[in-house]
């Protein structure tokens, strides 16, 4: 019989891979604890209501894409704990900077076809042709995704698999998603639209090994982008109270202080507030820095393996978001609404004119200051989910790229956010020209709030940079990927590992798969 605190699994984090890895292992019957340093559940995937009275305001990740393609919203049946999904079609909506047209991209290939025949006709087929070829690479690739990454099978699933001519297919995957975007597509305006798209991960067009985050865009024509009814925190609530059904516990305000180590095992958890959690094995939801250098400590690691934690690449912050309660939706010139909820309004708003303003944006960045003209990505749920703001009100989400953590110029993110928010905004009212003045109120999350409020070090929402050398096997270190460490009892999941960063859910599924294995030798 265990003790109150004894546990066959605990799991540091509660954020959307924590919880999965948790729920897996519960319904599997192991006893199981949560452990979440906030005073609520979720992590980056969470939805409070209490910081702009009477809406519903995310503070981390917002549309709901990749989980789609996993198995984890069925094996969990999170359906029955609440979750509902609402589809947001068409999910993306790239107005031109003049106003002349736009493009609307729905889960239907034939009508986004449609759509960009509207702007390019020639541009029309060739995105067809696009979808088909990389739509059969990654189905590929999400086979790896679910399963610990080795090298035989990113070959066997990505590239010698689904590809009649694997060489071009090698070729496209090794360049980068710019120059990809380039010899593929003409009119300005839709290739605009896929970069801005792309950068959504993280690395700049001009990253070589990056063709796939442009290719990625195929995908979404088969998952879409669908958002939780309620706000997307309410997926994480679903999964705590599928965990709790399974016999699991969650404790909140439980910040763990230090992983206890001795010789290469872990011993236990210490609470910051004295308490101890004993487990025979422990799995860490936390930035694999937090994991190693802060509750573990460099001085408990094995030789050189700190100094390989240490250059494993977090960069230098990512993006900032501005929060926005408003009376009426962006009545877009290049599809007049009148501020009223309109198919330009379900999915992600790409506003972002031009490559070349990308790359501009991203120069900005390297010189370590704010982005002077950001791209902006533009959210309004509200206009498919009344259920997050009051009547006749709405919701409008800005995220912005590119936004340094440590600035070049001394300034402090405490007193630059307001200004940068402001010049976040004014993009949208470019294209919108009745924001400004529908503004209620706002929250603002800079790269330094992502950090102090969800432990995004550095504010990088992918938690580390998701370039080649740092993805798949690479993620976050070779001796690492399989979700095992130096330590036998102790395990990572999350976004530091594979398969990377967003509402993905694969890595908790995964490392659930390795801690069973070891635990009953399943699979």
């Amino acid at each position: 019989m265990k003790s109150e605190n004894e546990y066959d699994v605990a799991v540091i984090g509660g954020g959307h891979n924590g919880l999965t890895c948790a729920c897996y292992l519960a319904k599997a019957g192991l006893k199981v604890v949560v452990l979440e340093r906030r005073h609520i559940i979720g992590g980056a995937v969470c939805t409070e209501e209490d910081l702009i009275e009477g809406y519903k305001i995310d503070v981390g990740s917002s549309a709901h894409i990749m989980i789609h393609l996993t198995p984890v919203v069925q094996d969990l049946e999170l359906e029955k704990f609440g979750l509902e999904y609402i589809d947001c079609d068409p999910f993306a909506f790239a107005p031109l900077a003049d106003g002349s047209g736009a493009i609307h991209f729905w889960k239907d290939v034939d009508k986004t076809c449609e759509s960009i025949a509207k702007i390019s006709p020639e541009d029309a087929d060739r995105y067809r042709d696009f979808i088909e070829e990389w739509q059969k690479l990654n189905e590929g690739v999400f086979e790896a995704f679910l399963k610990p990454p080795t090298l035989v099978n990113l070959m066997r699933y990505m590239i010698l698999k689904r590809n009649k001519n694997p060489a071009d297919m090698v070729r496209k995957l090794m360049t980068s998603y710019g120059s990809l975007i380039k010899e593929t597509f003409k009119h300005e305006g839709v290739r605009a639209a896929m970069a801005w798209m792309a950068a959504q991960s993280g690395p700049p067009p001009t990253a070589m090994a990056s063709g796939d985050f442009v290719g990625w865009h195929s995908m979404m024509h088969k998952s879409g982008i669908k958002r939780p009814k309620g706000g997307s925190g309410m997926l994480t609530q679903a999964m705590a109270k599928c965990f709790e059904h399974h016999g699991g516990d969650i404790l909140l305000d439980a910040e763990v202080e230090k992983i206890e180590v001795e010789g290469k095992q872990t011993k236990g958890i210490l609470l910051k507030d004295g308490r101890r959690i004993e487990a025979k094995r422990i799995v860490s939801n936390a930035h694999v820095y937090t994991t190693f250098l802060k509750l573990i400590g460099k001085e408990n690691l094995p030789s050189k393996f700190a100094e390989r934690i240490e250059n494993i690449r977090i960069g230098n912050g990512f993006g900032m978001i501005v929060r926005c309660a408003v009376s009426e939706l962006p009545d877009y010139t290049a599809a007049p609404n009148g501020g009223n909820p309109a198919d330009c309004h379900h999915g992600l708003q790409l506003l972002c004119p031009t490559m070349q303003y990308l790359d501009d944006s991203y120069a900005d960045y390297l010189r370590g200051i704010p982005s002077q003209k950001p791209g902006a990505l533009a959210m309004t749920f509200s206009s498919i989910d009344p259920t997050l703001a009051p009547k006749d009100k709405h919701t409008l989400f800005i995220w912005g790229q590119y936004y340094p953590f440590d600035l070049s110029t001394g300034e402090s993110w405490d007193d630059i956010e307001n200004r940068e928010a402001d010049k976040l905004i004014e993009v949208v009212n470019n294209y919108a020209p009745n924001v400004k003045n529908s503004i209620i109120d706002r929250f603002i999350q800079s790269p330094l709030d992502l950090e102090r409020r969800i432990g995004l070090l550095k504010g990088n929402v992918m938690h580390v940079e998701m370039e080649f050398d740092q993805m798949f096997y690479f993620r976050p270190l070779p001796e690492i990927s399989h979700y095992k460490t130096p330590f036998k009892n102790l395990y990572l999941t999350g976004a530091s590992t594979h398969p990377g960063g967003g509402v993905f859910a694969a890595s908790g599924h995964n490392t659930a798969k390795v801690v069973l294995k070891d635990v009953k030798g399943w699979f």
